[in-house]
């Protein structure tokens, strides 16, 4: 977009800074769970309220988002943007002093709130400030920052909450470090220059997008079978060290990361191809995954899934931008951030429905899920359609990265 100031490294960093904050209410307290259920042993419902408190922002965010794009599209990206840093600092920090859980699940419902504004925002700003490569390019870099994040967020829980499972809270005042930071280096872009960029106003395209949410829907349920089930899996097969199950975790990881910085380096590939080798890289890694009986070959499996994730979401994203205007971006972003997160919130629900609960069926359910996802990428063919630019015509050659 061409604007009287141009978005540079300041902008890019802020931006991808930003959008690691939601992450950081996703797995923060993962490790701390154990002492904060021994902590409210005695409050009624605390076996529900403790794993609900780790779940709701990303409920929330699967409800609200879209109505943050809305927001965004009508009132401004900035101005949503700064409200929900302070009300993400708030609500994040209050725990530290809360002695309700009702009222710490109520303080992570503002946080997810928060949140959902927050990732609209700056995944909407990164469409506003960029385009072409350089918009696509900070779209990998915002999977790899995420990754990296949710790795180093859960070692940060783990050490801060050894001896006071409240401490890990304390990062959640990462809001307001960043909030002057962004009052300063960002700005509103001008509406009227955008739309005579983009042309006349147009309907919002839900049937070309539709596809594209419920892509990132099963993109969401993908991204958390392995952080949720590889420690059970390994248990089955008699691996029960925090060490080696953390090396498993890491390469998973380390797939995400490898296969979102692949993003760019498969020039020329059209995205519903691309989505098929995602999809495809995924099913075949949660298939070895689920078969294997070796520890060392669980690693390697979990890697190859990582891969396939790890190019989706960059994928999706960019896709999701190409249909729409300035004047619909931040609904388009909002649909995107919902579809994932609803994603994510249900990927254990599903395990749960495939294998009854029991645990020594896992192997079974996540082979029900890989054989889903390779039938899904050959699915991804035929969306040809869903990659053309918004106002392309049926004979346009579908779009390049």
């Amino acid at each position: 977009m061409s604007t009287e100031r141009q978005a540079g490294l300041p902008q890019s960093l802020l931006l991808l800074f930003g959008s690691c904050l939601p992450v950081l209410g996703a797995v923060l307290l993962a490790p701390v769970l154990p002492r904060m259920q021994a902590h409210f042993a005695d409050t009624p419902g605390a076996e529900v309220l403790v794993p609900i408190s780790l779940t709701i922002p990303a409920l929330v965010i699967a409800l609200l988002a879209p109505f943050a794009g809305v927001i965004a599209d009508r009132l401004g990206r900035k101005p949503l943007l700064l409200a929900s840093m302070v009300l993400y600092s708030l609500c994040g920090l209050l725990p530290l002093w809360l002695e309700s859980l009702l009222g710490i699940v109520i303080s992570r419902a503002g946080l997810g709130l928060a949140e959902a504004g927050i990732m609209t925002c700056c995944t909407t700003l990164m469409g506003d400030y960029y385009q072409g490569g350089r918009r696509e390019r900070l779209f990998a870099l915002q999977m790899v920052a995420t990754s990296l994040s949710a790795a180093v967020f859960i070692a940060l829980g783990g050490a801060l909450g050894q001896n006071d499972w409240r401490l890990p809270f304390v990062l959640y005042g990462a809001g307001l470090l960043l909030l002057p930071l962004m009052a300063m280096l960002l700005w509103e872009p001008k509406v009227a220059e955008a739309a005579a960029l983009s042309g006349k106003a147009e309907d919002f395209p839900w049937r070309r997008l539709l596809p594209l949410y419920l892509l990132t829907v099963l993109a969401g349920i993908s991204l958390f079978i392995v952080p949720v089930q590889a420690g059970f899996l390994l248990t089955l097969l008699h691996v029960d060290s925090p060490q080696q199950i953390g090396m498993t975790m890491g390469a998973n990881q380390l797939g995400v990361l490898a296969g979102a910085l692949s993003f760019r380096l498969l020039n020329g590939q059209r995205r519903q191809h691309l989505l098929l080798l995602a999809f495809a890289t995924a099913g075949v890694g949660g298939l070895l995954m689920a078969t294997t009986d070796n520890p060392a070959l669980v690693v390697v499996a979990v890697l190859i899934n990582g891969l396939g994730i790890g190019l989706m979401l960059p994928t999706l994203i960019t896709g999701v931008m190409r249909q729409v205007d300035f004047t619909q971006r931040g609904r388009a972003t909002g649909g995107f951030t919902a579809a994932l997160f609803a994603g994510e919130f249900i990927s254990p629900l599903v395990v749960l429905a495939l294998n009854g609960g029991v645990v020594a069926q896992l192997p079974g359910a996540l082979t029900v899920v890989a054989v889903a996802q390779v039938l899904l990428a050959l699915a991804c063919v035929v969306l040809a359609k869903c990659f053309r630019s918004r106002g392309t015509g049926a004979t346009t050659t579908p779009d390049h990265i």
